[in-house]
């Protein structure tokens, strides 16, 4: 849960500050009249996210244990990458995203109502299409159905209320160590995720050595028992590993940690907190 909480609150708190920086530039510069396009395409991009996230959940029904295990192993690894890639953005991004959004936003309006429209649905779609690939992915890791929608809901509100005081100027927010701190923890749920994609790809006959355990402490960390669903919860932690799923996890995540800390803290210089709105 407390995974797709911070995944949610996340993908949700980016999303949040793009539609204030928005919103809050077409205020400012009294352009009032150009918000309903621009919710328009928040919602359109809402909607398809919403629709996206359930042709994943429902969509893979009904075909074979195989199938379903193939695409679901595809998607994992799929949904590692993209949040892998969305972390370094975000981590480089943060700083100047105020400018590069408002600029952007400058273009669209000389296009017109309909190129504001757009450019809200690519800019909240990317973060919804994200996020419910990387929930869906994360819940099929966990086993579970509804604590992952749960805790992505709670992130998300949030992420919801963090936005608003943002925009209010309530609240000032140093988005380069949010997202750097938040990357750090989203590469260790990453890792999960991907050695579950890769069990997935050997259950369905895909990738060898389903039965060639690293380590067995089914005995030591019982799966039903609270400390076993909170690790299988927030790292994606299994008892019984394969020497694939260890030696993938360890190849994504001890290279991606220590390449994410040395570009967030050692090659990009300090800034103080970023205002937003």
């Amino acid at each position: 849960m407390f995974a797709n909480f911070l995944i949610g609150l996340r993908e949700g708190l980016e999303a949040a500050l793009v539609v204030g920086i928005l919103v809050a530039y077409l205020v400012k510069t009294g352009r009032r009249d150009l918000l309903l396009p621009l919710w328009s395409g928040v919602a359109l991009a809402a909607a398809i996210s919403l629709g996206f996230g359930a042709a994943l959940t429902y969509g893979p029904r009904g075909l074979t244990f195989e199938a379903q295990e193939a695409i679901g192993g595809t998607l994992s690894i799929v949904a590692v990458g993209l949040i892998t890639w969305m972390i370094f953005w975000m981590a480089n991004t943060a700083r100047h995203l105020k400018s590069d959004l408002t600029s952007r936003l400058d273009a669209a309006v000389e296009g017109g109502r309909w190129a504001i429209v757009l450019m809200a649905l690519l800019a909240v779609g990317r973060e919804g299409l994200e996020t419910a690939l990387f929930l869906w992915a994360s819940a099929q890791a966990t086993g579970e159905s509804t604590d992952p929608l749960l805790g992505a809901v709670l992130g998300l509100a949030v992420a919801v209320v963090l936005g608003w005081l943002v925009y209010r100027g309530a609240v000032r927010l140093d988005l380069r160590l949010f997202f750097s701190w938040t990357g750090i923890a989203l590469v260790v749920i990453a890792g999960g995720v991907l050695a579950y994609g890769v069990h997935d790809l050997q259950e369905a006959g895909i990738l060898p050595g389903l039965h060639a355990l690293a380590f067995d402490v089914s005995e030591q960390v019982p799966p039903s028992s609270w400390y076993g669903t909170l690790l299988k919860g927030v790292l994606n932690f299994s008892p019984a590993t394969t020497w694939l799923e260890a030696a993938a996890w360890l190849l994504y995540v001890v290279p991606t940690l220590t390449f994410f800390v040395r570009t967030v803290w050692f090659a990009a210089p300090r800034r103080t907190a970023s205002p937003v709105a």
